[in-house]
């Protein structure tokens, strides 16, 4: 989606941080374990992109391997860093989503705040600690990006798969009901809708088996039913 202040695109990255983040405040919604969703929505935008490829998983309960698709390295410097992580070698989502979302906070913050979307305030808690937070400077992307996710989840249309990708994000990360509220639907529903839409036909089966796949590894690390050693 282009950015109304720099007419650039956002990163799917970008778009869930934002959604993410309270537009007063300025705090993170989730951000004890906002490294998982914000690695998956980077791996979900190179699979969009065709730059990386989920291998099937080969037998049950066996995790699907990412591929760095050779010579399409992608031209933003924070996408291409995230594909020389892939392009070392095959690994799982799991792997990939601490491998690659640890380093994302404050850069897709930053990013934000170049855009002029957010504003970052910091100060020292207590004369100690330093506290930093990103409260709303431009709403009318966010709020544009909202309207196409309530077309979707409330209105009932089929998703773009940028659109797609932030709802299952949202929804794999555990934090849909904090950053979305509709009164026409219960949480339940919201749940069901957002559920069905993972599963749907709406984006082509590469990029499906990418947020499947993506998903179940942010709902795996989250809930602690998946432990991993990650070396480099």
């Amino acid at each position: 989606m282009e950015s109304p202040t720099d007419g650039t695109s956002t990163l799917i990255v970008e778009d869930l941080l934002l959604l993410l983040l309270d537009d007063e405040k300025g705090y993170i919604a989730g951000e004890g374990t906002l490294y998982y969703p914000l690695g998956g929505a980077v791996l979900i935008e190179l699979a969009l992109d065709g730059h990386v490829r989920f291998e099937p998983a080969q037998r049950k309960f066996a995790a699907a391997k990412v591929h760095a698709v050779e010579g399409r390295p992608p031209s933003d410097p924070m996408l291409a860093e995230a594909y020389e992580v892939v392009a070392k070698k095959p690994r799982t989502a799991q792997e990939l989503l601490i491998l690659i979302g640890t380093k994302l906070r404050v850069p897709v913050a930053d990013r934000l705040v170049e855009r002029g979307l957010v504003r970052r305030n910091t100060k020292k808690v207590l004369g100690l600690f330093r506290s930093t937070s990103w409260p709303a400077a431009d709403v009318r992307h966010e709020a544009e990006l909202r309207e196409q996710i309530e077309a979707v989840l409330v209105e009932g249309r089929d998703p773009d798969p940028r659109t797609g990708a932030v709802i299952a994000l949202l929804a794999a990360s555990g934090q849909m009901q904090q950053v979305l509220e509709y009164p026409e639907l219960s949480w339940t529903a919201l749940g069901k809708r957002a559920d069905a839409i993972i599963e749907g036909n709406w984006a082509a089966e590469a990029v499906k088996d990418a947020i499947v796949a993506t998903n179940a590894a942010i709902v795996a690390v989250t809930t602690g039913t998946v432990v991993s050693i990650v070396t480099q």
